[in-house]
């Protein structure tokens, strides 16, 4: 990594995932797009996203205003100090904001003043693994305030839903986030979905889905058949794009899961809005490369 300067790499990852929505996400919402009625509100919503995706990625301008949590997720070899990869994002964060690729979000929980830069206590958010390849990977994740708000956690058995320890009960409470959502969060929705663990590893890892492709089914037969039965039964609520009603609530969902605890059982649910932006970047050697 000597030739690279990591930091300006990272600007560009930023700008990437701010700007430019992904081919694959983008051909989802076309497809969902085309499987609504002309003329119905979810058509003309699913029009618009589309527009708007083309018109970001020409004018390299945000897809979305409201610029979210920034996560990163640093892979990084043996020998490597977590403390330059946090003074890079940290630059790299203030440099994009700067830029105005990125809207400052970033506010004090006791004053209520904005740092005006997306810095501050936690802010952006760093998540470090170091592992036994020779390459280091950097995932980045905007996830905005809005589709925070519509994330969940449920202990179960949870009487209250009729969902009991089992993958039939997880199905019941992952449906009942997209069914409480409606249409706030910016449907079409993509949900991640994380069952066991504690309740801050769980969450962890249902975020960590979010990187999954459209189409990406877990390895795991029982688990890829819930995430199918899951994207159909969401998509059957019928709140569709924004809640105007229609055949596509959500985009995704992902599942994977998490050793538990004898006495716990926890269902983690990371909810995305449509302006699905996420970045990823290897450096192997002195070359860069971005997905």
């Amino acid at each position: 990594m000597q030739g690279i300067d990591l930091k300006t790499a990272l600007t560009e990852l930023i700008r990437r995932s701010s700007t430019s929505f992904g081919k694959e996400w983008e051909a989802a919402i076309r497809s969902a797009s085309e499987n609504e009625e002309q003329g119905t509100g979810a058509r003309v919503a699913l029009e618009t996203i589309l527009e708007n995706i083309v018109l970001a990625r020409e004018s390299s301008a945000p897809l979305c205003q409201d610029t979210g949590f920034l996560n990163f997720f640093v892979d990084y070899p043996s020998g490597g100090k977590e403390s330059v990869y946090t003074e890079a994002i940290t630059k790299a964060v203030i440099e994009a904001t700067e830029k105005q690729y990125l809207r400052p979000n970033a506010v004090d929980i006791l004053t209520g003043k904005n740092s005006g830069n997306n810095t501050g206590v936690n802010a952006p958010i760093i998540s470090f693994h170091q592992w036994d390849n020779d390459y280091i990977r950097i995932r980045f994740l905007q996830k905005g305030g809005g589709c925070e708000n519509c994330s969940s956690q449920y202990k179960i058995p949870d009487t209250a839903l009729g969902a009991g320890r089992d993958l039939n009960g997880v199905r019941k409470v992952v449906i009942d986030t997209a069914f409480k959502a409606q249409g706030q969060g910016c449907a079409p929705g993509v949900l991640g979905v994380a069952i066991g663990g504690d309740r801050a590893s769980g969450m962890k890892l249902a975020k960590e889905q979010l990187f999954r492709k459209p189409g990406e089914r877990s390895n795991d037969t029982a688990l890829a058949e819930l995430e199918q039965k899951l994207l159909k039964d969401i998509n059957g609520l019928g709140i569709g794009p924004m809640g105007f009603g229609g055949k596509t609530t959500a985009l995704e969902v992902f599942a994977s899961t998490l050793h538990r605890h004898p006495a716990t059982y926890y269902v983690s649910v990371a909810y995305a809005c449509w302006a699905y932006r996420n970045g990823i970047m290897t450096i192997k050697g002195d070359e860069v490369t971005y997905a």
